[in-house]
């Protein structure tokens, strides 16, 4: 996004002058000739500095400081004056100007200041970015929990967080917090100050992703009017997070490959490598060992990936967490929707724990958050809870019409998985999408299943 500079002078020699100098600079320029015209521009646009004339028709040159400074803070203003009024240019600038300018100026001088003006309003935006991300990095990259799992998997994290380099890949179902882990690797390591970059491999069209990743140069294709920096590019020093891997292209991967061997890479339409120091952290929930096998994933990328593997673990196995992730879903919905729920019933303790939870954390999280808009008590209960919970209820192995630890004869693990999908779908009048989240499997999953057991409607 090019700077823009607001011009505010009565001269109109002056003012038009500088125009056309700081439009052919390449800035975006807006020109007022009095006091009240800049702030009714200021409300309306996005300012970076303001060239301020002393003396103005309406109002002077230090009421304007002033107002502009209550509308926003962070515009740099240089003042431009006589010689005879240097004091009143002085005093602007314990007052919050930037700089002034002595009239007649030399043109290159007056770019000069303006252009070092800038340079320091982006670094000053820059300081406040990393701020924020290193802030909001430090929430997001929270991983509670007190399960074994959740504790070997923190340590873990640790131990990868204090290396510089190590190429590491997550693993695990789709809402166990793969992102968060990829957050807390790189805000508790030593690229904390530098970008994170993130991306979704599966959420971009293969035309586009490489170009998302790699940027391009100036008519590398019809639409590249200008160069474009890729994702690596601007996350050098940091880390890039590719999330879903396992759907990237193979003719990408061999670009991977490239960044993480050699740390370098050319741009779309380039002819000349580009070096980025960056750590890369793959997401996956497929089974990329079998991609392997099956020709659909690189080998040689799996292997450089899988330096450091972290195992995201499914909620349905961290049973003690359950609730305990659900009281702080209440606090922070309690914080967002201004209510004063004091946690689950019991009856809704019990559903919630017993629920397979095939969405993990992410639907817990949604599951929340809904009950929390519909509660009209102090306390969640099962009629907040969404269908497929309230029926969570007798619905395990044990639901079974026999016991098998009791059967007289063996069978096989295909016998009790028919009588049990034929149960499910029969107490459930054959809903298979009801059926699909409470057996914890996709709906194609199911209908394979049922095809294969010939099931029909039942």
């Amino acid at each position: 996004m090019m700077p823009s500079v607001l011009i505010v002078d009565d001269d109109d020699v002056i003012r038009e002058t500088l125009f056309d100098v700081f439009k052919r600079t390449g800035y975006e320029v807006y020109s007022v000739g009095s006091g009240n015209e800049a702030l009714s521009v200021i409300k309306k646009n996005i300012i970076d500095l303001i060239l301020l004339d002393m003396r103005l028709p309406d109002l002077n040159g230090l009421e304007v400081l002033k107002k502009i400074k209550e509308i926003d803070t962070e515009i740099l203003v240089m003042i431009m004056t006589a010689f005879s009024d240097v004091q009143s240019a002085v005093l602007a600038m314990k007052s919050g100007a930037y700089h002034y300018i002595n009239k007649p100026f030399e043109l290159e001088e007056l770019k000069l200041l303006i252009e070092k003006g800038l340079e320091t309003k982006s670094l000053i935006n820059e300081v406040r970015r990393l701020h924020r991300q290193q802030k909001d990095g430090n929430q997001k990259s929270r991983i509670y929990g007190t399960t074994s799992q959740i504790l070997q998997l923190k340590e873990l994290i640790d131990m990868i967080s204090r290396t510089n380099k190590t190429s590491v890949l997550i693993q695990g179902e789709s809402g166990t917090g793969k992102e968060l882990a990829a957050n807390a690797i790189h805000y508790n390591g030593k690229r904390a100050h530098k970008p994170l970059l993130k991306i979704n491999c599966s959420a971009i069209p293969d035309s586009l992703l490489e170009s998302e990743l790699f940027g391009y140069e100036k008519g590398a294709f019809t639409d590249a009017k200008a160069t474009k920096k890729g994702l690596f590019e601007l996350a050098d020093g940091g880390t890039v997070f590719l999330d879903e891997i396992g759907d990237m292209k193979p003719f990408l991967q061999s670009k991977i490959l490239r960044i993480i061997e050699n740390q370098s890479f050319m741009r779309v339409g380039g002819d000349r490598e580009l070096r980025v120091d960056v750590r890369i952290i793959a997401a996956t929930n497929k089974d990329l060992e079998s991609l392997v096998k099956d020709g659909l994933f690189r080998k040689d990328l799996y292997y450089r990936l899988k330096v450091m593997v972290v195992e995201m673990p499914p909620l349905r196995n961290r049973e003690d967490d359950i609730l305990l992730l659900s009281n702080l879903f209440i606090e922070e919905n309690n914080r967002e929707y201004n209510k004063n729920i004091k946690g689950l019933a019991e009856g809704a303790k019990k559903l919630m724990v017993q629920y397979p939870w095939p969405g993990n954390v992410r639907e817990l999280k949604n599951v929340i958050e809904r009950a929390m808009i519909l509660a009209d008590q102090d306390h969640i209960t099962p009629r907040q809870l969404p269908f497929e919970l309230q029926q969570t209820e007798g619905y395990g192995l044990k639901s079974i019409d026999f016991n098998p630890s009791g059967m007289t004869e063996m069978v096989t693990l295909e016998t009790i998985e028919k009588i049990h999908l034929s149960n499910v779908l029969k107490r459930l009048d054959g809903n298979k999408s009801k059926a699909s989240k409470i057996l914890g499997i996709s709906r194609a999953t199911l209908r394979a299943k049922v095809k294969k057991y010939h099931l029909s409607d039942n």
